[in-house]
């Protein structure tokens, strides 16, 4: 949350540009598109408002003051605290300087800004991922049949103030009438929020849970008159204070199970969440979405490629399309795709870099957008806003927007590049190519897999806010480096003579054995530019006992082959002439993904590994490949 208040505060929040269309670059710079504040800001602390099992949670409300009328409301529902959308108390102008809590009311909203149950000020238990389907039904409830309010709901938020909205939309509340979830998407199943392909995203997890995940506040004793809380609330500081700590000495450590007790943390759910297998029981305590889930609200989805939760945005925005109860639902399904990381579509420049990838001009009216979209569904202003294209995607690489009407697009050729060598793809001075020709008797490549040298994260779509670490940095960087390992084979193609654009969800297939019982498999894809820079893309991992699905585990016998099928997501990115494409396949992203210990074991309570002899055959038999959505 802090980050994002931060970024607001950096970034003109009035300044975005027009839309390209389909095939043309970049329009002319940004208009402004966002209207000056109408009202000053009223708040009101800390309102109880009571759920349907007497929980009652904390939340704060800002009116427009002089707005005539019963007014809309925008619902905001954190983990991180309530109180820094308290600042600055005076937002009359919108120079870049409010809190979106202000900005929205200034322009005749009502915002609640509520702290999920057990959070900061608010009562109950806190679950990881739990209550937030009957908590946001009810606080919708709430908000739109208050005496100032007109009956319509919208929420808004980033990050897991973006899963939030999802969660409560399944309950479908007659009166939530639109959202913007940002940069949210890996809570959707029970294997994510956290797990990718049955790896945990330790580094995010281990930040996040040590500085946010917290379920013990100090707060009032029970039945303290509000009129004393309020006069003493500000002399108090609600957020825990944890010293800074040597994130990558915690991440080394093992068991897994036990680094929040060595990082020193508060109570957490981390424990639990690593240990329990994705059948059990547990689980049901969170509110994670199931491909059978309903839903039926007007929902505009951003996210980014450099997000670790872009693929499940945009699987939401069509399960919300073809599960919709109504033509409403059905047919205001709207997506923005920007070129950034983690809940930075808006940050945007006239030079955005990612990483250290340069992406050109990647501005784009989001916030206009915003402010479009709440006018038309909760004011019910007639501005075209739905209009739009259905999907709007950065294509990164030709750096130019564009307008899409599905995901994926209709005039994808899913296509087969093929993993080639003659037994040598270890490193990118081995042998190992990529090719669109079927292979027939090749040597397979072989790699040792010690968990105690993994191989080292470098960039990709993580979550550095989570992580509360510098010693890892997020987006596109160099893997040139990473490429020199003998535990990396790297299958590259021939400088294309003409350009390749991707843009799509990507797979790839893999035929492995291993001398292990279990173990995991990494993939990523890469840019290579002409003069040898190997800029990241996208990367997805498997652990093999989940290859025949999440909730059952299913040991290798070692040397026997099998099939993986492993996920990296999506991106949409143009090969110029002359670049490369290039497939990374390893074992270990480390911290990012928690290591195999490569023993079958539970993984999370072991301290000892066994090192892997894993093996990736490419033959008639044996085809492995990666599929890419190539765009003619």
């Amino acid at each position: 949350m802090r980050r994002l208040l931060r970024f607001l505060a950096m970034t003109s929040i009035v300044g975005v540009s027009a839309l390209a269309t389909e095939g043309s670059g970049q329009e002319s710079a940004p208009r402004f598109s966002i209207p000056p504040a109408r009202y000053r800001v009223r708040l009101e602390k800390s309102v109880m408002v009571p759920m349907r099992d007497g929980v009652k949670l904390s939340t704060d409300l800002y009116f427009p003051e002089g707005a005539q009328g019963k007014l809309p409301v925008i619902l905001v529902r954190t983990p991180y605290d309530k109180n820094p959308w308290r600042q600055p108390r005076d937002a009359s102008t919108l120079g870049g300087i409010a809190a979106p809590s202000y900005i929205f009311a200034g322009l005749g909203y009502v915002v609640a800004v509520q702290d999920v149950r057990g959070k900061f000020e608010s009562e109950g238990e806190y679950v990881y991922a739990g209550g937030d389907i009957k908590d946001g039904y009810d606080a919708t409830g709430w908000a739109a049949t208050q005496p100032w309010s007109n009956g319509k709901v919208g929420t808004y938020g980033c990050s897991y103030l973006g899963e939030t909205q999802y969660q409560q939309a399944i309950e479908r509340h007659p009166q939530l009438s639109a959202m913007i979830p940002q940069a949210a998407g890996p809570m959707q199943y029970r294997a994510g929020g956290g797990i990718n392909g049955g790896a945990l995203e330790l580094a995010s997890l281990v930040g996040w849970f040590r500085m946010r995940g917290s379920k013990i506040y100090y707060r009032p004793p029970p039945g303290t008159p509000r009129e004393v809380f309020l006069a003493t609330s500000d002399f108090f500081k609600t957020e825990p204070t944890l010293p800074n700590i040597d994130y990558g000495r915690i991440w080394s450590s093992l068991p897994v199970i036990d680094m929040l007790k060595k990082a020193g943390s508060p109570p957490t759910d981390f424990e639990d969440m690593v240990s329990h297998p994705f059948g059990d029981p547990w689980w049901d305590k969170t509110s994670y979405i199931r491909p059978t889930d309903r839903f039926d609200v007007p929902t505009l989805h951003v996210n980014s490629w450099y997000d670790y939760g872009v693929g499940e945005t945009l699987k939401l925005f069509n399960q919300m399309r073809v599960n919709a109860d109504s033509p409403k639902g059905r047919d205001n399904q709207f997506a923005i795709i920007s070129p950034t990381t983690h809940c930075r579509s808006e940050s945007t420049t006239e030079h955005t870099v990612v990483g250290r990838r340069a992406l050109g001009d990647a501005r784009l009216d989001h916030l206009g957008i915003y402010y479009r979209w709440y006018e038309h569904w909760l004011k019910g202003a007639d501005n075209g806003v739905t209009a739009m294209p259905k999907l709007q995607i950065y294509v990164m690489g030709a750096n130019r927007w564009r307008s899409e009407h599905e995901w994926p697009l209709a005039r994808t050729r899913f296509t087969n590049y093929f993993l080639r060598s003659d037994g040598r793809a270890n490193s990118r001075f081995g042998t190992g190519s990529l090719n669109v020709v079927e292979p027939k008797n090749e040597p397979s490549d072989e790699f040792v897999h010690d968990p105690g040298t993994p191989v080292p994260t470098t960039g990709g779509a993580l979550c550095t806010g989570c992580a509360h670490s510098s010693e890892i940095i997020d987006g596109a960087l160099d893997q040139s480096d990473v490429e020199t390992r003998q535990d990396v084979l790297v299958y590259t193609t021939p400088a294309l003579e003409q350009a390749v654009e991707i843009t799509g969800p990507l797979e790839a297939v893999l035929y492995v054995s291993s001398s292990a019982v279990d173990t995991d498999f990494s993939v990523k894809l890469v840019d290579v530019y002409p003069d040898g820079v190997a800029y990241n893309l996208q990367e997805g991992i498997l652990r093999a006992r989940y290859r025949e699905g999440f909730e059952r585990k299913v040991l290798m016998k070692p040397g026997e082959v099998y099939q993986l099928r492993i996920n990296l997501h999506a991106t949409s990115n143009y090969f110029a002439a002359g670049h490369r494409i290039r497939l990374e396949v390893s074992s270990s992203s480390f911290p990012r993904f928690d290591r195999n210990l490569n023993t079958g074991g539970n993984n999370y309570d072991e301290t000892t590994w066994v090192v892997a002899r894993n093996t990736i055959h490419h033959s008639a038999k044996y085809p492995s490949h990666l599929v890419l959505p190539v765009i003619p």
